[in-house]
């Protein structure tokens, strides 16, 4: 029996996952897309972007073999998390309510490549260094083109390349989307007092100004930022030179976190980028979309990859799963796939929405409301573990 190929068009961290599960799987795989190796950063230099990895996030990555890959002494634990609101609302969460030792790990975007890539190569999927430029649906398959010449007909196409998603629009497959009008900033910063493996998260009305703690450097604790506030404001923020950023940053970050973790110091330049809730169909005929090219949800809750890679992993077990006479690009078996991840995509979708509209009304009734909801939040703790094992991703 001829063996089932996917070509995966997307070579990020859904993209290098996918692949690398669906080969494990047993399935003919080819990734499509640049190959460029994250640099090796010295010991006290942090790529920009981190994730917040789930417990459910660790396990494939580990299963597909590329958490061990991780160095360790660039991933730290979150042991608890506050949450703090814009008056007297507070929730804190720690991992021992849940008989737990951790809620989350923080690892840099480069360090899950890098590893993702090695893991990838160790496995000998074949890596095409190419650039998707259409495709034709032919029944239940696709043919594929790219900016070589080439024509893929693969059983599935896998468009796992992010937000603008090329794939995604080739095949015409729905997509709902809503700017926030807000962007979400992000930087490490060197803080005064150790941050203790807590991540910290304010809500100001009109932003959300959260710390996540990174491992310590030779300057002391660091953490790193995550500020989603409005569009405006941010690209003001970001056009500045490197001494007024620090001077906007002290003169807001003080009065948000009531010096919290002490003065806070910029240790990189701010980057932006904007913040959109969407929604896909997710699959069409050959065709199926992980990742950012199937959704995007608010920051807010720091679940973006963690979606994704549940993306990943339904995917491959719904394709292992199936009945040995139905093509892996046969739109009942994908239809299953768009099933198993409409409630998890759309809970999500739905909460961090609903948080960011909550707490940017200006209403006092509201207002009041969402801190006298977390206050009580607080004092159950039923409520305080359901909590904790929605981030770890039970």
């Amino acid at each position: 029996m001829k063996q089932a190929s996917v070509l995966v068009c997307g070579t990020g961290i859904a993209g290098l996952a996918c692949a690398l599960g669906l080969s494990r799987a047993g399935l003919s795989v080819d990734l499509l897309g640049p190959r460029q190796m994250p640099p090796v950063r010295p010991a006290d230099d942090y790529h920009p972007r981190v994730y917040a990895i789930s417990d459910t996030s660790r396990a494939l990555l580990d299963r597909l073999g590329a958490w061990r890959l991780i160095h360790a002494h660039r991933i730290t634990p979150v042991e608890a998390m506050e949450i703090h609101g814009d008056a007297n609302g507070f929730l804190d969460l720690s991992a021992w309510q849940d008989a737990r030792d951790t809620l989350a790990w923080i690892v840099e975007s480069g360090e899950i490549e890098r590893a993702l890539q090695q893991a990838v190569q160790v496995m000998g999927v074949a890596w095409h260094e190419d650039q998707f430029t259409g495709l034709e649906t032919k029944g239940q398959g696709v043919c594929v083109m790219t900016a070589s010449g080439r024509c893929w007909q693969p059983d599935l196409l896998i468009g796992a390349d992010g937000a603008r998603s090329p794939v995604r629009q080739a095949a015409q497959i729905h997509h709902d989307y809503t700017p926030y009008g807000d962007m979400g900033v992000v930087a490490h910063l060197d803080i005064e007092r150790p941050h203790q493996n807590r991540a910290c998260q304010w809500f100001t009305g009109d932003s959300v100004f959260a710390l996540l703690p990174l491992p310590d450097t030779a300057d002391g604790p660091q953490a790193s930022l995550v500020w989603s506030m409005p569009e405006n404001r941010a690209r003001r923020w970001l056009a500045m030179d490197a001494e007024a950023q620090q001077a906007y940053l002290f003169a807001h970050a003080l009065a948000i976190t009531g010096g919290r973790l002490g003065r806070l110091r910029l240790r990189t330049r701010p980057q932006g980028f904007p913040l959109t809730l969407e929604r896909t169909a997710m699959v069409a005929p050959g065709v199926a979309l992980v990742g950012d090219a199937a959704h995007r949800v608010h920051p807010l809750a720091g679940q973006g990859l963690n979606l994704g890679l549940g993306d990943v992993q339904t995917l491959i077990q719904v394709l292992s799963d199936r009945e040995p006479h139905r093509a892996i690009g046969d739109l009942q078996v994908l239809a299953r796939y768009r099933r198993r991840r409409a409630e998890p995509v759309w809970a999500m979708g739905a909460v961090t929405h609903g948080l960011h509209r909550l707490f940017g009304t200006q209403c006092a009734s509201l207002a009041w409301a969402r801190n006298q909801g977390m206050q009580l939040a607080d004092r159950l703790p039923f409520l305080k573990r359901q909590l904790i094992r929605a981030a770890a991703g039970d």
